[in-house]
């Protein structure tokens, strides 16, 4: 034991060991102070990605373990994988996660950022029909693409496709805001049913343009019913990686104005925040991620609604950390979800949206129940 301190008073101070990192943890949190769990959490999410990740690239038929990957990658054995196995990781596998991950973080970010904007648990760019906006965007430059967009596509190449989708997205977004918001008030059953309708709309556009394509248009819309990363390469992610890595990095800035606004936009206003300037490039950057999202995977339903939920309950509201938070969380899931979808029917493929509804569907039901009285409705 170590030995007591004598003070200046002469009053002899008994020695006081600092609590150990957790209970530091457990009793902030218990008064209400979630940074110290957030940051932890932020770590273990980081590692989990990381295993996640892995994971994905060393799953499936070819012969493929990480030892191997490692040697081959060092160089010390240049037979460490064959050449098809080769192929597979550097084109299938590996462009695969890298674009599950960020999908299933831009997906999750956008999450969060709609319902700090709109001061809603339920706002989710795929209920509130932004989803549906960004596929009508990419559906219509690939069916009118040669006849209508000639010159879009000769400028952009294949960036045309996410612009596309960017466009469609950042249309709803902001016609959905003008129509739920009124005297600076957004309101939440308004913001629902107006998603609803704007949803079912663009839905209807889409069916039109789907019913006109042909053959080999139709082909490539195969997988935007359900949402699928089974097309993933260099090109696609070449295509929408920037918007989305953009978007990504923007969102942090946004931390303090979405903490003030969720006091009222009157507050925040008074507290110092450019409110205007924060909603629009708010509303830039939802469209932006999410349209690049639906470009290449398609439809992927209620990412955006169970991850920040998730982390609310564990380490509160704070944007500063439910922001990184939700992006890695939201790419470890949706890499999960992939696994599953190729592995669970194998050989065949389950679409990724299918699995995603199985978990989003009943959780969002339990959100509605559980907050009813909150929410406005």
């Amino acid at each position: 034991m170590p030995p007591s301190k004598a003070m200046g008073n002469g009053v002899v101070e008994s020695p006081m060991r600092k609590p150990a990192f957790a209970a530091r943890v457990v009793r902030d949190w218990r008064s209400g102070d979630r940074a110290g769990l957030a940051r932890c959490l932020i770590v273990v999410l980081t590692l989990l990605a990381v295993a996640t990740f892995t994971t994905s690239i060393t799953t499936g038929a070819a012969d493929a373990s990480l030892a191997n990957i490692l040697r081959w990658l060092t160089g010390e054995a240049d037979q460490a994988m064959s050449a098809r196995d080769r192929i597979i990781i550097l084109d299938i596998r590996l462009p695969r996660a890298v674009l599950g991950m960020l999908v299933g973080a831009s997906l999750a970010v956008s999450g969060v950022v709609m319902q700090g904007l709109f001061r809603n648990p339920l706002a989710d760019p795929g209920l509130v029909g932004v989803s549906s906006g960004a596929s009508l965007g990419a559906v219509l430059l690939i069916v009118l693409g040669d006849v209508a967009f000639g010159p879009l596509f000769a400028v952009l190449g294949f960036y045309a496709l996410p612009f596309g989708a960017f466009l469609g997205g950042l249309a709803t977004t902001l016609l959905l805001y003008r129509i739920a918001t009124r005297g600076g008030q957004t309101s939440v059953a308004t913001m629902l049913l107006a998603g609803i309708a704007l949803g079912a709309l663009a839905g209807a556009v889409t069916g039109v343009l789907v019913f006109i394509a042909d053959d080999k248009q139709l082909r490539d819309l195969t997988f935007w019913g359900l949402g699928s990363l089974a097309g993933a390469n260099w090109t696609k992610i070449a295509a929408a990686g920037p918007i989305i890595l953009v978007s990504l990095a923007v969102v942090p800035f946004l931390a303090r104005g979405l903490n003030a606004i969720t006091l009222g936009e009157a507050a925040a206003y008074h507290m110092g925040i450019p409110v205007q300037r924060l909603k629009n490039i708010a509303v830039f950057s939802v469209a932006g991620a999410t349209g690049a999202s639906v470009a290449v995977s398609g439809g992927i339903g209620f990412v955006g609604i169970v991850v920040p939920h998730l982390l609310r309950l564990v380490i509160g509201p704070d944007h500063r950390y439910l922001l990184p938070a939700s992006a890695l969380l939201g790419g470890t899931l949706l890499i999960f979800a992939d696994m599953l979808a190729r592995t669970i029917v194998s050989p065949a493929e389950l679409p990724i949206g299918i699995i995603t509804a199985f978990v989003g569907a009943p959780f969002f039901l339990w959100v509605l129940l559980r907050g009813r009285s909150n929410i406005g409705l």
